[in-house]
């Protein structure tokens, strides 16, 4: 699983950093999902190797416009590219009327079907062939999710050693219960290939959160997750000068509740405009790691725009060269 983070600020952009969207990669190359889609999300696509014609589903996790402002014109430069393909947008029910009534007052017209999900409803739960995902609600001033996806294709290995030892002749019927799949030999013998393999490590778990000031809801989603995408807008003390209106999480929330359950991994994204790279009259985004690194003794990675990181089936996190 990687995963490409196309804009990590909150509510504004600045020059070093589009506002939020985050690029999830799994079950091939090509074969790609998008976690919300600020303003300007599809520029940043241009500085990467993802294509909206590869795109599998938009998940959006709130209808706030630095979650959402970019999907017309993604949308809308996908059909023009050739998009053909049917595309499920999963999120809240007021995105289907704000996508509607944009395109529609635009004079924009698809080439492709656009599928809403209702990621709110009581029964959610979507999956292709490579993942399944299920959602979770956060507490924010409008209602907002959080996204599980749960890796499906979890390679089995063969038990030669069995197979050959009860008298099952190596040929194709070998592949095919490597890939799970129950058969029936030439002699008439049925093998269920749960007999034959086994799974040799977990399938991979990864949550992204939208925005939230209760990171303790996510602690069954998290319970058996390897990684936490976790917005932090604020440190602590910034957070208590601008006051509960706002409700997302500072740094030292979400690293308390990364450390209480034993998450493995935190990705803090989502850094109010007010943080920069270099120091000068506000601060700075090193005050925001420092803050989480006294609270949280895991693996703790501060995202930034571009950056490529992958979870590897080892389950160790690995930066990509972008």
């Amino acid at each position: 699983m990687e995963l490409t983070f196309l804009g990590t600020s909150a509510g504004t952009p600045t020059r070093a950093r589009n506002v939020t969207g985050l690029a999830l990669q799994h079950g091939g190359p090509r074969h790609w999902y998008l976690v919300d889609c600020g303003e300007g999300t599809q520029h940043q696509l241009l500085r990467t190797r993802l294509s909206v014609m590869q795109l599998q589903a938009i998940f959006v996790t709130h209808v706030h416009g630095d979650h959402t402002f970019g999907l017309p014109g993604l949308l809308s430069s996908a059909s023009m590219n050739g998009r053909t393909t049917p595309l499920p947008i999963i999120g809240p029910p007021q995105l289907r009327n704000f996508l509607e009534i944009t395109l529609a007052s635009t004079d924009s017209r698809l080439g492709f079907e656009l599928q809403f999900i209702n990621a709110e409803a009581d029964d959610f739960h979507w999956q292709d062939d490579a993942v399944g995902v299920t959602s979770i609600p956060l507490s924010h001033r409008v209602p907002c999710r959080a996204f599980r996806f749960d890796e499906l294709r979890v390679e089995r290995k063969l038990l030669t050693s069995k197979l050959e030892a009860d008298g099952v002749p190596a040929g194709p019927e070998w592949g095919r219960i490597q890939k799970g799949e129950d058969v029936t030999l030439p002699d008439g013998r049925y093998i269920a290939s749960k007999d034959y393999t086994e799974i040799p490590r977990p399938p991979r778990r990864v949550v992204i959160a939208g925005d939230n000031d209760t990171p303790e809801l996510l602690a069954g989603a998290c319970r058996e997750a390897h990684l936490l995408v976790h917005e932090a807008t604020y440190t602590r003390n910034v957070a208590e000068r601008v006051g509960p209106w706002p409700q997302h999480s500072s740094a030292e929330q979400v690293a308390l509740f990364a450390q209480a359950i034993g998450l493995p991994h935190l990705v803090l994204t989502h850094f109010s405009s007010r943080y920069q790279f270099q120091a000068g009259r506000g601060p700075v985004i090193d005050e925001l790691a420092g803050e989480a690194s006294a609270f949280y003794d895991g693996n703790l990675v501060l995202a930034r725009d571009f950056m490529q990181l992958r979870l590897n089936r080892d389950l160790s996190l690995e930066a990509l060269d972008a």
